[in-house]
């Protein structure tokens, strides 16, 4: 499959850099849908809850206890919401209402493409309607969408959890080319140029580390030292400025997909979401 996609970029590249980069371009944001969805049933005990966006409908769950605080969990680029069932049961017994929903043309979501702008919107239609929120967990993609939503807005009393966030979009674009066998650099710029040209920035602009600089919040930011999906070199210019605000929770060995399953780095999520602001 991916060497008949490399064949057909690098015949559309012979007739047009344009086409090629608009098609590099909506691979970029296409994920892979599973045959088969896992559902948690820790999720499926608790109240299904869904919203219109963009013409697409979004599905998820309000895992609801008595209180006012409320967690909103974002997962990753390709995952779903029932990834995330070890967090849902640890943060309703620390007094949190637990929402999470699939991002656009992720599980049950509706949709066939997303771009972080997208899920970015979706983030702020859930504080919208389901708000306000105080706790905001994001993993990789999830991450990077919450950066760019939160920078938007001031919610003064929210916490913000990033999980090896994809830190940046430049990054991603060299990992989607590295995949795909494509080493052209023409290529890499027409996908680039194609970014600039629907949204009016560069791929850089999209970027977990520029966006921090927007934001206030107490954030903690656990990231793998052997992350290959969104690399630790990605982490340290940040880590090194010693914002104020940021603490880091650097692991080893846990990678990319399995540093939220770790228990360590669930009681640190709870100490963090418990500790007052």
């Amino acid at each position: 499959m991916i060497v008949l996609i490399r064949l057909k970029i690098k015949l559309l590249s012979l007739f047009s850099l344009n086409k090629a980069g608009n098609e590099l371009f909506r691979l970029f944001i296409t994920p892979i849908k599973p045959i088969h969805i896992y559902k948690s049933k820790i999720f499926c005990k608790y109240e299904e809850v869904s919203f219109m966006l963009k013409g697409k409908k979004i599905n998820g769950y309000r895992c609801p206890i008595a209180g006012e605080k409320k967690a909103l969990i974002l997962h990753g680029f390709g995952s779903t919401l029932h990834k995330f069932e070890n967090f849902v049961e640890p943060l309703m017994k620390n007094g949190w209402e637990v929402l999470a929903f699939d991002a656009p043309a992720h599980g049950d979501s509706e949709g066939k493409t997303v771009h972080a702008v997208d899920y970015a919107d979706m983030i702020l239609e859930v504080i919208q309607r389901f708000g306000p929120i105080g706790l905001f967990i994001g993993h990789s993609f999830g991450g990077l969408a919450v950066s760019l939503a939160l920078e938007k807005i001031s919610l003064p009393n929210a916490k913000i959890i990033l999980i090896a966030p994809a830190t940046e979009t430049t990054s991603a674009i060299d990992e989607a080319m590295k995949v795909l066998g494509i080493k052209s650099n023409k290529l890499k710029n027409a996908l680039e140029e194609t970014i600039f040209r629907k949204s009016g920035k560069p791929a850089k602009w999209y970027s977990v580390k520029r966006a921090v600089h927007n934001i206030k919040n107490p954030i903690l930011w656990i990231h793998d030292e052997l992350d290959t999906i969104t690399p630790i070199d990605d982490v340290w210019e940040i880590k090194n400025e010693h914002l104020p605000n940021i603490q880091f929770y650097i692991t080893k060995g846990l990678g990319h997909r399995h540093i939220y399953k770790d228990e360590s780095v669930l009681k640190m999520v709870i100490r963090f979401a418990n500790n007052p602001l």
